[in-house]
């Protein structure tokens, strides 16, 4: 582990804050559990990009860093974990059929399964919240921390493996939201960038982001690039109604309308009942779009986004309020963009629709910028009536 360079004295040294031994324990195997990897094969919509990873695994020969970039909900992640799982099982190979896989009965993948593979890393934004840094664990999660980076990625890299190696890779980081890592003048990118020039042997390092244009161009010229698509319409409503066979096809229907290829976006319509805050604020939109301000939307939308946020926080006490309220602020906003998109369908509204997803991203900008939340609500609801009186 690399440390800094002091020199002793024999005077007391200011010790750093240390973590409580409950997060000591959490830090040492640390971070929220992950899903079990599924099979390649079990990818929604994603062939082309599973046929890359198989291709690699199947060469023997895997690049030390990778980008899976592509909209939100489609897959990235769940492709980065069935990588990771086939990287580090080393009975990984084809079945009699010639698919590629692995021993569901191995010790890797039981390991897997329960989340507790000691040397599969997932790197995000909540992992703050077992920092050994009282200072980070304290902070927003808005961000990767240039100290998360350190301490759960840069650093282990460095070390060897904690179960006997066998696989591809000895050593698996998955980074999520990788767009986030380190926040202004992206320090913690840059402290990123000298493990990718002198990868440890063993390592791979999967970056998974919607938004690769905010990564370094020293980072994603270093990246083998994997492009994740959105899904077909019928591809996706043939998912949705195998997975979700008690809902009504007519919700389904307008989930799939509303998810615009994304499974993530769509079991999220479903599952957090996101379809409700449409049919809420329906109205509202609609009366914004014929150029009438609608006084309630900027207090319905906070109402809305407090809500949701409190009851985020409440199933996981490490999830700060902040987070919370941008994790449900981009909820809304993706309901009001789907409710945009349709505008945009329509002939005799296609200006309305593109002057209500710019209003969008001016409330994108405004959160991002700290404003407060009420603030920003009542400036996208001003937006889109503004947008509308200039189509009427």
């Amino acid at each position: 582990m690399a440390k800094k360079t002091t020199t002793r004295k024999k005077t007391t040294k200011k010790k750093p804050a240390k973590a409580t031994p409950a997060v000591q324990t959490a830090a040492a195997d640390a971070g929220p559990a992950h899903p079990p990897p599924i099979a390649l094969a079990e990818l929604v919509g994603q062939r082309r990009a599973a046929s890359v990873i198989e291709a690699t695994i199947r060469s023997g020969r895997v690049h030390h860093c990778w980008l899976f970039s592509g909209p939100r909900g489609v897959g990235k992640f769940t492709a980065a974990l069935s990588f990771a799982a086939l990287l580090l099982d080393p009975t990984t190979g084809p079945d009699l059929s010639g698919a590629l896989g692995a021993d569901p009965d191995g010790e890797v993948a039981r390991l897997l399964r329960a989340a507790t593979h000691p040397d599969l890393h997932i790197v995000n934004k909540e992992l703050a919240a077992y920092s050994r840094e009282a200072s980070v664990r304290s902070g927003k999660q808005t961000t990767i921390p240039v100290d998360v980076l350190r301490e759960f990625l840069i650093e282990p890299a460095t070390l060897g493996p904690r179960h006997p190696p066998g696989g591809l890779a000895s050593r698996v980081f998955i980074v999520d939201e990788a767009e986030l890592m380190g926040g202004g003048q992206r320090v913690g990118q840059n402290a990123l960038l000298k493990t990718l020039e002198e990868p440890p042997p063993g390592a791979v390092i999967i970056l998974v982001t919607e938004s690769e244009e905010r990564l370094l161009p020293t980072i994603r010229s270093r990246a083998q690039r994997v492009a994740f698509l959105p899904v077909a319409e019928g591809e996706l409503r043939a998912w949705a109604a195998a997975r979700y066979p008690e809902v009504a096809v007519d919700v389904l229907d307008r989930a799939v309308a509303f998810a615009d290829g994304s499974p993530g976006v769509l079991r999220e319509l479903i599952e957090d009942d996101v379809l409700a805050w449409h049919d809420t604020i329906e109205p509202m939109l609609d009366e914004a779009a014929g150029g009438r301000f609608p006084a309630a939307l900027g207090g319905q939308l906070t109402k809305l986004a407090d809500e949701w946020a409190k009851g985020w926080v409440k199933h996981d006490e490490r999830r700060s309020k902040e987070m919370a309220n941008r994790v449900a602020a981009t909820k809304l906003f993706r309901v009001i963009g789907l409710h945009a998109r349709r505008m945009l369908r329509s002939r005799d509204r296609v200006v309305v629709g593109v002057a209500a997803a710019h209003a969008v991203t001016r409330a994108e900008q405004r959160l991002a910028a700290n404003t407060q939340m009420s603030m920003v609500m009542e400036g996208i609801a001003a937006d889109l009536a503004e947008a509308g009186r200039r189509q009427s």
